[in-house]
């Protein structure tokens, strides 16, 4: 046998002193060789990788599905993990999750990513080609040419893969699939999402003071993928969100919970345009702010969608954030919330509406009185737990084994609704790209007036190349990954 089948085989033979040298109380399921053996343990032993802010909570909800040990924790700021590490105290910790690769793969059979959106793709990736299982948080990457190479490699691999999208799993987006399905509705061609996102400042000018790094952090650790540059003050752990070398703005925080619904219900797949207008800031009353690195403070993003098998034809959708939203339907009451009240989604229809808030949470009919009149039978199978249960449905189908057991958000249709997304940001990001007047006097913005219009084969947009640049970026030295 070579070394690489010795790897990636689930059932390789370790040697049990090895294993106490490395103080595990669990055996790996793959360790335990030989037919008709019992494993004294069938857990899936799991390396959480971000063990701060949400992957603390990952982390605890898949430990909590009772079906996995918590082996290994890695993250580049022991500030962030010191909670869960104090938490599962066998488990492993290490900075550098390249190292915890290197030396215990062999000891892992699944993975969590829950980094910042740049750092996804390339850890993901080079756990996927170790034949590990993974749970990536969303959005899945933070490049639309990542969110392709993950949705390959997830068949190429064979691996279970899920993305942290928890309403995939929920009570709410079934429902909403059962009423459509059953013609409540009517036809939608159009679909509203909205979020009060961002909560982190955002459109505003990258600090110029430098500060001290934290002794605690790594910071080149944490840069990782992106272009190097110094540590500025409250930018981790939560502002990076609002910078494009990092993060991917309101829509990378939301996008993939509010437009789940419309997705699942109405079987989109891939953008063929896209167009958008952002909010601004103003230096002054005569000069007009403009920070590229920076996402936007709001944004209005009108995405085309090919007609579906469960549509008369194209459907447009709608992504608001920053606080703006669609005009409130006349069918809700005066005091009915809209959404869950900072987030929602609405399906407009020729029948009727629907509406839902985050994770597709708090489906209703409209008018509200529709509820009562209506009995639409149970036809899509729930899963235990709703949205708290994609991680154990995870774990489950880890444990059974690649192509065994559905899960919600697979990345083969995690990896469009990413690039949907991903898409919208393209057109944001086409705003900032300045071209020389003619006259040579200043600077123009031809991409503020545009419908970006995309080639999904070809990963391209083909009336604009200039905002190409932003579908693939370029890695920092030493941190490629190859197939990225």
């Amino acid at each position: 046998m070579s070394k690489q089948t010795t790897i990636n085989s689930r059932r390789g033979f370790i040697k049990s002193g090895a294993l106490a040298a490395a103080g595990f109380m669990i055996v790996p399921r793959y360790v335990l060789g030989g037919k008709g053996f019992v494993a004294p343990s069938d857990k899936l032993v799991v390396a959480g990788i971000g063990a701060g802010g949400k992957g603390s909570s990952d982390i605890a909800y898949v430990h909590g599905s009772g079906n996995a040990e918590i082996g290994f924790l890695c993250d580049v700021d022991d500030r962030s993990a010191a909670k869960t590490v104090e938490k599962f105290p066998k488990a492993k910790y290490y900075k550098d999750w390249r190292k915890l690769f290197d030396k215990e793969h062999k000891h892992i059979d699944a993975v969590t990513v829950s980094t910042p959106d740049h750092n996804h793709a390339n850890i993901a990736l080079t756990a996927m080609q170790l034949h590990k299982h993974v749970y990536v948080q969303k959005p899945l990457t933070h490049d639309i040419y990542e969110a392709r190479v993950l949705t390959g490699a997830a068949r190429k691999y064979k691996v279970v893969t899920q993305m942290g999208n928890q309403g995939a799993s929920g009570d709410g987006v079934r429902q909403l699939m059962e009423w459509y399905n059953a013609g409540l509705i009517g036809d939608v061609q159009t679909v509203y999402c909205w979020t009060d996102r961002p909560v982190w400042p955002q459109g505003i000018a990258w600090s110029k003071t430098k500060a001290e790094v934290p002794k605690e952090l790594d910071w080149d650790l944490w840069l990782g993928t992106a272009p190097y540059k110094d540590y500025v003050d409250k930018l981790v752990p939560f502002n990076w969100r609002g910078w494009w070398d990092y993060g991917t703005g309101a829509l990378g925080d939301m996008g993939c919970h509010l437009m789940e619904p419309a997705f699942r219900v109405l079987d989109l797949s891939y953008v063929k345009d896209v167009q958008s207008s952002v909010g601004t800031f103003y230096k002054d009353i005569f000069q007009r702010a403009s920070y590229p690195e920076s996402c936007p403070p709001s944004s209005h993003i009108t995405l085309t969608f090919p007609k579906t098998a469960k549509t008369q034809g194209d459907v447009t959708v709608h992504w608001m954030d920053g606080g703006i939203r669609p005009e409130r339907p006349a069918e809700l009451g005066d005091n009915e919330t809209f959404g869950d009240g900072g987030n929602g989604v609405l399906f407009i229809g020729t029948k009727g509406k629907m509406v839902a808030g985050t994770y597709g949470m708090f489906p209703k009919l409209l008018p509200t009185s529709r509820m009562t009149e209506v009995n639409v039978p149970q036809t899509i199978k729930r899963v235990p737990g709703g949205d708290n249960g994609h991680y154990a449905q995870w774990v489950e189908a880890c444990l059974a084994g690649y192509g065994k057991m559905e899960v919600s958000s697979p990345f083969e249709t995690a990896g469009p609704l990413t690039e949907a997304l991903l898409m919208a940001n393209l057109s944001i990001r086409g705003h900032d790209i300045e071209r020389a007047k003619a006259d040579g006097k200043g600077v123009d913005y031809p991409g503020r007036d545009i419908k970006l219009l995309w080639d999904n084969i070809n990963m391209k947009v083909t009336n604009f190349d200039e905002v190409n640049q932003f579908v693939r970026r370029k890695y920092r030295q030493g941190w490629e990954v190859s197939g990225l």
